[in-house]
């Protein structure tokens, strides 16, 4: 692992969550192969519930995915010579349709979504756990640390600010729903100059870079503001 920000602010707190201790002692027991449901409340507090937010690019609503309705368009972004450079889903459908299918057969911990501005499928979006996710084997994560990933989908919506200001709203909402959450991550590849650019515009901070099993990351951290307490 690359160094990462040595600040108290991002020491690894060793108090694990109660939905992964649960989580955990299920799948201890469980046969091989059996899936394990989600426990407790909704990992991610209901997704769906989030609303819209208005943005200065338009209103903005994270709607969760529906495989047969969003996959091929879904799939076409992913084909995207500048999209499939660091996402690596090219191919057919079924490349897509799997890695989509995994998270909504999951127990909860990701939830794919697709971006709609002013009504208009213009985004991608997994929403996660990031204290649930492997990404917490590499680096210090809290709990309820949430993450996201995201692609814009067509060039045209591209290299406008667009991203910026549709990554601060997600941040917004997820303090916003998620009162126990302290900390929003993102983890684009040190690579990707415009989404690190896109990070920092929309309030996060590059606390380091992490050595990650396909990529070199930059550590993007956006802190819960006094403003935004619950």
């Amino acid at each position: 692992m690359a160094s990462t920000d040595a600040s108290a602010d991002d020491t690894l707190d060793l108090h694990l969550p109660e939905e992964f201790v649960a989580l955990f002692g299920k799948q201890r027991n469980a046969p091989a192969g059996t899936p394990v449901p989600p426990t407790g409340p909704d990992l991610l507090d209901r997704v769906a519930d989030w609303g819209p937010a208005l943005t200065p690019a338009g209103v903005f609503h994270l709607v969760p995915v529906d495989a047969e309705r969003d996959v091929p368009l879904i799939g076409r972004w992913m084909n995207d010579p500048a999209v499939a450079a660091f996402w690596e889903l090219t191919g057919p459908r079924s490349v897509t349709e799997d890695h989509v299918r995994a998270q909504l057969a999951g127990d909860g911990r990701s939830v794919p979504c697709v971006g709609l501005l002013d009504g208009v499928p213009m985004s991608y979006w997994e929403i996660y756990r990031a204290d649930l996710d492997p990404l917490a084997r590499y680096c210090p994560v809290r709990p309820h640390d949430t993450g996201i990933h995201l692609l814009i989908g067509d060039a045209a919506d591209r290299g406008q600010g667009i991203g910026t200001a549709l990554i601060r709203a997600v941040a917004d909402l997820v303090f916003a729903a998620r009162p126990a959450c302290r900390r929003v991550l993102a983890e684009p590849d040190v690579r990707n100059a415009p989404s690190v650019a896109a990070f920092l515009g929309a309030g996060f901070r590059c606390a380091g870079e992490v050595v990650l099993p396909a990529k070199r990351a930059a550590l993007m951290v956006r802190e819960r503001s006094s403003r935004e307490a619950p």
